[in-house]
């Protein structure tokens, strides 16, 4: 019976993903929101293990962590806004068709983690999720419009995941990641009010992996490092509008995640974070026409060259009693886009995480978290698209504006266990002959 729960429950956590699109809120069209309780510490210390089993996102080898039969079930809603309003264009009549609106859309994101520990030395688990999304639509008439008008990025991804105990002090993990991913973008066919929209669509499957380790050189010390893999999506669709079929392979950024937890007192651990992502990988994806081969002739090229994104973040756990755990952290991200790169359709920017979480156990199986983090964008969000940056050979027109962002996330998860906690894993059979 209970085996048949957790089926239930995980497919009802992946009926609801499917259906869900996200904000980026990790540098780009990343998705870092995996996990309430690591967002109540700005996700600080989460490949070291400071998030429970849903820290398997960032280091699989984090499992071995989680005694027993374990699931959790996670869900965030990422509330942006983000006003494009331009200050100079070339023609100068299109800065009065206006500025962009809001051009974030709410949106729920959920994610599932089962861990199941096999014996004292191996663990196997599950992670289902979308660590890539984006959604912005500006208004259907605005100064930009022939630069952006819809982005929409979509994805799913699940790892299976196994673990195995070293010895007391290592541990090590990998996991295979199947990920479907679809992107939609489209702009303006020209500068006049009510001009009908062209972009591009297309969708694909690809295949990755992620590896972890975890090192605990002292009583109440846990470093842990995850790797996951750049995965290769050969995106097939069409030129809509034009109904010209279209190729374009788009290499996802690989990541490196650093994290340390250190025990002060019995009640209190500080938890650290540093994180890698690879996005300067991605360049100029080539879009082909599905007929010839050739370039497309109207959009050769997908305008991204990023930077690499750095992510960085501190924060603290205080257990009150045997009920409450209350933890808070800070994070700053260096965003991959620069304002020389920066356009409509994602004006990212560094960012600074305020976030604070709490984890309420109503019995030794059943617990629940909250979370809540508020971004806010730093130094220079200015849109600059003239000479020199690679969206301008598009359409050639110059557009300057300014940005004001802002995101409000709000995060949910319950976790249970499915076993007896009192009841110890037995130990492997060793055979001697």
């Amino acid at each position: 019976m209970r085996f048949n729960r957790s089926l239930i429950l995980a497919a009802v956590s992946l009926a609801a993903l499917v259906s869900a699109q996200g904000g980026a809120q990790a540098g780009a069209f990343a998705l870092r929101e995996q996990s309430a309780t690591g967002q109540g510490e700005s996700f600080a210390g989460v490949a070291a293990g400071s998030a429970g089993v849903s820290s398997m996102y960032w280091n699989p080898a984090t499992i071995t962590m989680a005694p027993g039969w374990q699931s959790e079930f996670h869900g965030t809603a990422i509330i942006p806004e983000s006003k494009i309003t331009p200050v100079y264009t070339i023609p100068a009549g299109l800065a009065a068709l206006g500025p962009s609106g809001d051009i974030g859309l709410d949106a729920f994101l959920p994610s599932s983690y089962t861990s199941y520990q096999v014996n004292d030395r191996l663990w196997v688990g599950f992670y289902s999720g979308a660590p890539f999304g984006l959604v912005t639509k500006p208004n259907p008439v605005w100064a930009g419009q022939i630069y952006g008008r819809t982005t929409s990025v979509f994805s799913f991804e699940a790892m299976p995941t196994i673990a195995y105990k070293v010895n007391d002090w290592l541990s090590v993990g990998a996991g295979i990641r199947a990920q479907y991913f679809k992107v939609r973008y489209f702009s303006a066919t020209g500068a006049t009010p009510f001009a009908p929209s062209a972009g591009l669509e297309g969708d694909s499957w690809g295949v990755g992996y992620a590896l972890g380790a975890t090192i605990t050189p002292f009583a109440g010390t846990s470093i842990g490092i995850g790797f996951r893999s750049a995965i290769e999506q050969n995106l097939e669709g069409s030129f809509q509008y034009f109904g010209v079929p279209i190729k374009a392979n788009l290499v996802l950024p690989e990541s490196v995640s650093v994290g340390v937890s250190q025990r002060i007192t019995d009640a209190f651990t500080v938890n650290a974070t540093a994180e890698w992502t690879n996005w300067s990988r991605l360049g100029f994806p080539r879009v082909t026409n599905g007929l010839t081969g050739g370039l497309l002739a109207s959009a050769p090229y997908l305008p991204l060259d990023y930077k690499d994104g750095w992510f960085f973040s501190v924060g603290g756990e205080y257990r009150v009693n045997t009920a409450w755990t209350l933890r808070a952290g800070v994070g700053y991200e260096i965003s991959p886009i620069e304002v020389e790169t920066r356009n409509p359709r994602l004006p990212d920017s560094d960012r600074v995480w305020l976030s604070v979480g709490t984890t309420y156990n109503w019995s030794d199986q059943l617990s629940f978290d909250l979370a809540y983090t508020h971004i806010f964008s730093v130094g220079n969000t200015d849109i600059n698209i003239a000479p020199g940056n690679p969206t301008f050979a598009t359409r050639g027109v110059v557009f300057a504006a300014n940005v004001d962002s802002q995101v409000d996330i709000i995060s949910a998860a319950i976790k249970y266990r499915w076993d007896n906690p009192a009841k110890a894993i037995p130990a492997p059979i060793v055979r001697k002959y």
